[in-house]
């Protein structure tokens, strides 16, 4: 159960290498270790931050899984904070764009298959599809998550705040070019449920893309508490859950809801 009030969020902005695990878990653990050093309580990696989009070797990938996530399982519990990113999954011959959460005591607090899947990166050609939307129950209280192209997708953190979460974190790989509705959606997010968005985008090149970094995290009346420019850096920001309370209060969204009207959603 969560008894904290004020808290720190935090995001590790980094360049993924393509298929270079050993490179990106340096960078991750490096920008991990400074955000602990600033008592924050969770960090927030970004999409695939393991081994970007390897597609001819996701299975490959996929079985160093376990091990990067003890590795996390180790940060999380020496720095005493929560972090969440997506990797490759592998299981039963399927591989999943998963995200996982990691507890301050090392363990994983809960994991989510990403649901939507991008056809203009023929996503689906190498993921399998998760099915469901995961709030994790960590020590800091309840935690949604998604991924990336999940952010177009309303209804998702709409579940997700209907579920309980305080948090809504995302990993991301957004390109440069769609930047601008990348900003407006994380707002309108944070907004329309009143809840904090801690999002990381990556930073840097991969084969012909650039990648827009901004990662940012958002107030429930959608104030931009830190926003990152394009390149690798850790940020974070002071939040206090009782912002979530008062702006409720003041305009109840959510306990106003007239869901009967639009059942067809």
């Amino acid at each position: 159960m969560n008894t904290k009030r004020i808290f720190k969020a935090g995001i590790v902005q980094i360049d993924v290498r393509l298929g270079d695990t050993e490179a990106n878990l340096r960078s991750a653990l490096e920008c991990i270790a400074f955000l602990a050093s600033q008592n924050v309580n969770i960090a927030v990696l970004p999409e695939m931050w393991s081994c970007s989009f390897d597609n001819e070797n996701l299975a490959v990938h996929a079985r160093k899984t376990p091990l990067l996530l003890e590795k996390l399982s180790e940060a999380a519990s020496h720095h005493h904070l929560i972090i969440a990113g997506s990797m490759p999954e592998i299981s039963n011959g399927n591989i999943f764009n998963t995200l996982y959460v990691m507890d301050i005591n090392g363990s994983v607090a809960g994991f989510y298959r990403k649901v939507h899947l991008f056809s203009l990166t023929g996503e689906e050609k190498y993921f399998r599809s998760g099915d469901k939307t995961v709030v994790c129950d960590t020590s800091l209280g309840p935690v949604g998550v998604m991924i990336c192209y999940d952010l177009r997708f309303p209804e998702m953190c709409r579940s997700l705040a209907l579920k309980g979460a305080q948090i809504v974190v995302v990993s991301a790989q957004w390109p440069r070019v769609r930047l601008s509705p990348w900003d407006i959606l994380l707002q309108a997010r944070a907004i329309e449920n009143q809840l904090f968005v801690v999002a990381t985008n990556r930073c840097g090149h991969e084969k012909e893309v650039e990648f827009g970094g901004h990662s940012q995290i958002i107030s429930p009346r959608g104030k931009i508490a830190v926003k990152a420019g394009n390149d690798t850096e850790a940020l974070y920001a002071e939040l206090d859950f009782r912002e979530i309370e008062a702006c409720r209060k003041e305009i109840p969204c959510l306990t106003e809801r007239v869901p009967e009207a639009y059942n067809e959603l």
